[in-house]
């Protein structure tokens, strides 16, 4: 993976306010018992402690790391996380002992 991409991906997640609503988006997720499954933001925003104009500048910036997938469902805007980019991520900082 590319070290920019990487470090832009870090530098998302590195505000602990982005961290948290990128966790509540993986929780929605794991809580629906499907892979790519979409999580409405407003069944969030209620549970974070931040207003919905800076949420929004949030997932933007999760969305331009790549971190999540955005789509607009009428009035509402979906979050999914992409899998895909985490898996590469996990990949990549997997610590494993080399044979001695």
């Amino acid at each position: 993976m590319d070290i920019k991409k990487m470090a832009k991906i870090f530098k998302a997640l590195s505000n602990p306010n982005r961290l948290e609503l990128f966790l509540k988006i993986v929780d929605a997720r794991e809580s629906s018992f499907q892979t790519g499954c979409d999580c409405f933001v407003t069944d969030i925003i209620d549970s974070l402690n931040i207003g919905a104009p800076t949420i929004s500048h949030h997932i933007k910036e999760l969305a331009n790391a790549d971190l999540v997938i955005t789509e607009r469902r009428g009035k509402f805007l979906t979050c999914r996380v992409n899998e895909k980019l985490v898996a590469e991520i996990s990949k990549l900082l997997a610590l494993q002992q080399s044979p001695k």
